[in-house]
């Protein structure tokens, strides 16, 4: 059984850090691209950060240089560490894990969300 399970959202003030961690159970977290998304209120879901199997990112442009995702393989986890957050960053934080091969076919798969706040 796969699982993502999010953890470490809550309530900041603007300008605070939050690190957000995504566990993955049930699949061979090394080969899978790992992302974090987010969905605020009556928005679509949008990319916030992705992470390769080799350790490539990439970032949406609204939290270059603010966020930083990365990943540890021996834990089978990904983080997001947020800085410098703003109010316009409050959402649900959903952790995505991404597989496509040639034989074993796509694979898919979305953690329960967290979420961030981010108020004075």
């Amino acid at each position: 059984q796969v699982q993502l399970v999010e953890s470490g959202g809550g309530l900041v003030q603007p300008g605070g850090s939050l690190r957000l961690s995504c566990k993955a159970s049930g699949i061979i977290f090394s080969i899978y691209l790992m992302g974090w998304y987010r969905q605020a209120p009556g928005k679509q879901r949008e990319l916030v950060a992705r992470i390769t199997s080799g350790a490539s990112t990439n970032y949406a442009d609204s939290v270059k240089g603010r966020f930083a995702i990365s990943r540890d393989n021996a834990k089978n986890t990904v983080y997001l560490q947020m800085n410098s957050l703003k109010p316009e960053d409050t959402a649900v934080f959903y952790c995505n894990g991404y597989y496509s091969g040639t034989l074993t076919g796509e694979y898919d798969y979305w953690g329960q969300g967290t979420q961030v706040t981010v108020s004075s």
